[in-house]
This record gives structure tokens, sequence and C-alpha cells, in this order.
């Protein structure tokens, strides 16, 4: 396995996209990325001794999969997962001269998240459902999102990984502890959340954002107030 990191470092990258690939004679690019002709090149470099490419995205938010299509047309590869012409299966298999990659369906992050599970390296390549820095992720993209995200770390633990390989940072070598973090994290959101609808006894959103957050940048403040809507959603149908 090899990762290469993107020159797209901002507030919601950290400091770029981590794009991975599994295999060399029969390889997989896993995350390419956004449309950057240096991270590109790189990439087709990579690949170019393949026999067989395949190119795979976790979701179709852009600094993940926006490269997808040019990378193709580099290297003639096929492209498979969400936003593109062909969709995966969950537990389809794609394979590697490294082991078969299984797709494991972990929506959340977005409404179509894949993780790629490769068994034989114990190994899970998570794209934005975990990262590797911090204890949080946007979730806040469509109702639902907040459950789907909970259940989907479960079904991340359940693999029982020896490593995370995620979309942005650094690997995670303790997997256990991972999950629980960023689980954590989220239900104590969801704890701010349920306490401020209690002391304001309002459902203003703006005024919940800022009552959980305090005062944010703007463009920070429409993304945490997306993930506040979620989690009013999810207690909505919690009860």
């Amino acid at each position: 396995m090899r990762s290469f990191r993107a020159d797209n470092p901002g507030r919601f990258t950290l400091d770029g996209t981590r794009s991975y690939v599994v295999g060399v004679r029969r390889a997989a690019v896993i995350d390419p990325g956004p449309v950057l002709d240096s991270h590109l090149g790189v990439l087709a470099e990579a690949v170019k001794a393949a026999d067989h490419v395949v190119v795979l995205v976790t979701h179709a938010h852009a600094d993940h999969a926006a490269g997808a299509e040019e990378l193709a047309r580099l290297t003639g590869a096929a492209v498979r997962g969400p936003g593109t012409s062909h969709e995966l299966g969950d537990g389809e298999a794609i394979a590697t001269d490294c082991g078969d990659l299984v797709a494991v369906r972990t929506p959340g992050h977005a409404r179509r998240h894949f993780c790629f599970h490769l068994p034989d390296e114990g190994a899970v390549f998570t794209g934005d459902l975990i990262l590797g820095e911090g204890d949080t992720t946007w979730v806040g993209e469509y109702p639902g999102g907040v459950a789907d995200y909970l259940t989907s770390l479960d079904r991340l633990g359940a693999l029982e990984a020896r490593v995370l390989y995620p979309g942005h940072g650094d690997p995670l070598h303790d997997p256990a502890n991972a999950i629980d973090r960023f689980r954590n994290h989220r239900l104590s959101r969801i704890d701010q959340v349920r306490r401020a609808l209690a002391e304001t006894g309002s459902r203003d959103l703006d005024l919940l954002t800022e009552r959980v957050y305090g005062e944010l940048p703007r463009d920070v403040h429409d993304m945490a107030a997306s993930g506040v809507e979620a989690i009013l959603d999810y207690l909505a149908t919690a009860g």
C-alpha cells in the first residue's frame, strides 16, 4: 500500500486529501482527490506498471472524487463508487494483487459513503467516516445522517481492523480507540443539543448553534448549523 497526499490543505481537509494505491500489477487507487495535475500525475506514475487499474471513490465530495475521471483518462482505469457511472454494492469485492478490497457501506458523513476493507492486511480505508486527527467529522448532509453515522461506526468496529487509513490525516494504529473517540464526540454533541433545546425552549437553528459552539466564522457556522440540524432530526426520530 502506498499513500500520496494532495496539495489541498484547508480548514476541512486538514493537510490535504490522502490517496492510496493498493497493489502493483493489479492495482486500485482509492480517492484520487481533487483535480490537481501534479497530484494526478503522481498517481498515474504510481500505477504505470500495472496491467489493470481501478479508481475507487469512498464518496462523491470533490476533495475525494473530482479527479477520478481525469485519472481514468490518464491510466485507462475504470471508475467505481458513489457519484460515478458504476455504483458499488455493499460487500462487493475489488481484486488487487494485495488481496480483495471489500466495499463496506458506511453512510453518515455522506448519504452514499463506503469504506474499503483489505482483510488480508487487517486494514480499512475510511474516507471521511473517521479522520486521522481530532475526534470529529462533518455529519450534516442529510436527514437521518446521525443515526447512520453511529451505525457505521459500529460496523467499522466489527471489522476488527489493525490499522485505519483515513482520507485526511495519518494512519490510525489503534482503531478501537479511534472509533470510541469519534463515537463519544458525536454522543456528546447530541447531549449538548438536547440541553440547548431544554435551556432555550427554542428550535431556532442559529440560536442553538451558537449555544452549542459559541461564535464561529460564517463558513464554519454554516457547517456547524447543518450538524445541529441533523442532530435535531436524530432527536425527533428517536423521540
